[in-house]
C-alpha cells in the first residue's frame, strides 16, 4: 500500500495524472516526430516529415481558451529513399511547389477523460480543407532541461484521396500499388514559453 501511495504521489508531481497544464507552448522538434505509414503492395512503407512547427495554447481549466496551430513543411518528407521522396514531392502527390504546407487549426477542444482530448479543427492538405476531430493523449508535464515540458501524442488514419493525393498504378494481377489509407502517428514534446 505504501509503495502505491508513493508511486501515485510521484506520478502526480511529475504531471502524469489529471491534466493541469496551462500556458503557451511550442514544439521541441528534436524530441518530436511526425510519422506515417501507407500500404505498398503487401507491406507498409513508413516515413516522416523533418520540418514542422506549431503553437499550442493550453488551459485545461477552461478549454475554450485552448488552441492548436500546427504546420508541416511538405518538402521535408523523408522515406529514406531519395527517388521515392522526389516523387512524393511532385505534382503526383504533395505538389510541394504549389502546396508547401499541411496545416491543422483547431476550432474546439473537449475533454474525453483526464488525459484524453478531442481536438476538432480544419486539416488542410494540397489545397483541400476538411473538418476533422483528432483524439490527443496528454502524456504529462515536467520541469526539466531549463523549462516546463509537456508531452502529447495522437494516432489517426487519413484517406489520402480525400485531399487530392490520388496517384496510383494498377497491377496486372489486380489491385493497386498503394493503399488509400495513411496511418499517421504524431508524438510531440512541447516547451512552455
Amino acid at each position: 500500500m505504501r509503495k502505491t501511495v508513493i508511486f501515485t504521489t510521484l506520478a502526480l508531481a511529475l504531471g502524469f495524472g489529471t491534466a493541469t497544464a496551462q500556458g503557451t507552448y511550442e514544439i521541441d522538434t528534436v524530441h518530436s516526430n511526425v510519422g506515417f505509414k501507407v500500404r505498398h503492395l503487401v507491406s507498409k512503407v513508413s516515413g516522416d516529415f523533418k520540418d514542422f512547427n506549431g503553437t499550442f495554447v493550453v488551459d485545461f481549466e477552461n478549454l475554450d481558451r485552448s488552441s492548436v496551430d500546427f504546420k508541416i513543411t511538405t518538402a521535408s518528407i523523408d522515406t529514406k529513399n531519395e527517388k521515392r521522396d522526389q516523387h512524393l514531392r511532385s505534382a503526383d502527390f504533395f505538389d510541394v511547389e504549389t502546396y508547401p504546407e499541411i496545416t491543422f487549426k483547431s476550432s474546439k477542444i473537449t475533454r474525453v477523460d483526464d488525459d484524453t482530448f478531442a481536438v476538432a479543427g480544419t486539416l488542410t492538405m494540397r489545397g483541400v480543407s476538411r473538418d476533422v476531430t483528432l483524439m490527443v493523449d496528454f502524456l504529462g508535464e515536467i520541469e526539466a532541461m531549463g523549462g516546463v515540458r509537456a508531452g502529447y501524442e495522437l494516432s489517426t488514419t487519413v484517406n489520402r484521396k480525400d485531399y487530392g493525393v490520388s496517384w496510383n498504378r494498377a497491377l496486372d494481377t489486380g489491385g493497386f500499388v498503394l493503399g488509400d489509407d495513411v496511418e499517421v502517428d504524431i508524438a510531440l514534446e512541447l516547451v512552455k514559453q
